[in-house]
C-alpha cells in the first residue's frame, strides 16, 4: 500500500479483538503507517498483529483516538466495554468507537450513552467482506451515528474499505448488517442446493460452480468462495456455521420487532441447525452444501 499520509491525518488506533477480521484489519492499518495498539483475551492473537499490545481493553483505549471493536457475539462486546478494565473505562475525551461486531441494534443503543459519558462518540460501524478484503482495502462499511463521528474516523475506514455508506441514526448500522447477512446467508443456502442438485444430476462439481460462477447469479461471494465450495475437506474457516446461526437469529429477532416478513431466513436457520446438529457448527459456512450431500462428518 502506497503511504501517501501524514501523521496528522493517522490517528492513534485501538483494535479489541483479534480474531480473523480484527488482526487483519491491525495488520493492515500498521502496514499503513497507523500506530495500533491491540487487545485480546487471547494475548497471543494480538501479538501475531505486531501491535503494541494492551494487558486490558482500557488500555488499549487509552491509546487511540479511534477505537475498532471486532469481537463474536453482543455478550463479548458488552463485557469488553464495561468495568474498570473497559473500553468506556479508558477512552479520550472526544475518541471515536467504531463497532464493526455483528450485533443486535438494542446492543449499540445500551452502549451509545457510556461512550458520551465519557466524552466519545460511537459509530455502529459493522462491515461486508472477508479477510482478504480487509488486506485489498475493499471492505464496504455500513456507519450508524453522527455525521461528524464519521468524518472523524475516515481516516482509518478509508484504509479499510472502498465504501463507506452513512446508513442513519446509532442502531441503523446493526440493523443494515443483519439485512446484508440475511441476504448473504440466503445466496449460501441456495448455491449450496443448486450445487448439489447439479451433482445429483450428473453434472461435475467444478463444471457446475464454473456455470454458477459465470451466470447472473456469480455474485462476489460466488466467486472468492469456489475454492471452499469445490475443496471443502480443505476449506479456510472464514465464517462458522455457529456464527450464522447467531447472526441469523439476530436478523429474526429483529424481524421480528419490526414486524418484516422473513420466510426465507427462517428457513436457513431450521437447516443450519440442523448441520450444527451434526457437528457441523465449526465448520465454515460452504460446509452447508456437504451437510446436503449427507457428508456430515465434523
Amino acid at each position: 500500500m502506497s503511504d501517501t499520509g501524514t501523521n496528522e491525518t493517522r490517528p492513534p488506533v485501538a483494535v479489541i479483538g483479534t480474531g480473523r477480521m480484527g488482526a487483519a484489519m491491525a495488520v493492515r492499518l500498521r502496514e499503513g503507517g497507523f500506530a495500533v495498539t491491540a487487545y485480546n483475551r487471547t494475548r497471543a492473537k494480538a501479538e501475531a498483529t505486531g501491535a503494541a499490545v494492551a494487558d486490558t481493553p482500557r488500555e488499549a483505549a487509552a491509546a487511540a483516538d479511534v477505537v475498532l471493536v471486532s469481537l463474536a457475539d453482543d455478550t463479548a462486546v458488552r463485557e469488553a466495554y464495561g468495568g474498570q478494565d473497559g473500553v468506556t473505562a479508558g477512552l479520550r475525551a472526544e475518541a471515536v468507537v467504531v463497532e464493526t461486531s455483528t450485533v443486535a441494534p438494542e446492543t449499540v443503543t445500551a452502549l451509545a450513552p457510556l461512550v458520551e459519558k465519557a466524552g466519545a462518540a460511537l459509530l455502529d460501524a459493522p462491515v461486508s467482506g472477508s479477510v482478504v478484503f480487509v488486506e485489498q482495502g475493499r471492505l464496504t462499511v455500513m456507519a450508524g451515528g453522527d455525521a461528524s463521528a464519521l468524518e472523524q474516523a475516515r481516516p482509518v475506514l478509508d484504509v479499510l474499505a472502498s465504501h463507506v455508506v452513512h446508513v442513519g441514526p446509532a442502531g441503523t448500522g446493526a440493523a443494515m448488517k443483519l439485512a446484508v447477512n440475511s441476504l448473504l446467508l440466503g445466496l449460501n443456502q441456495a448455491l449450496s442446493e443448486a450445487l448439489v442438485l447439479a451433482e445429483r444430476a450428473g453434472v461435475a462439481r467444478e463444471a457446475a460452480y464454473e456455470v454458477f460462477a459465470a451466470g447472473a447469479a456469480g455474485a462476489p461471494f460466488v466467486q472468492y468462495k469456489k475454492d471452499a465450495y469445490l475443496h471443502p475437506e480443505s476449506a479456510t474457516v472464514a465464517f462458522t456455521l455457529d456464527l450464522v446461526a447467531k447472526d441469523l437469529d439476530l436478523a429474526l429477532a429483529l424481524a421480528e420487532r419490526v414486524r418484516a416478513p422473513m420466510h426465507q431466513a427462517a428457513a436457513n436457520r431450521r437447516l443450519v441447525g440442523e448441520a450444527a446438529e451434526h457437528g457441523l457448527g465449526q465448520r465454515d459456512l460452504s460446509a452447508l452444501a456437504e451437510f446436503l450431500r449427507g457428508d456430515r462428518r465434523p
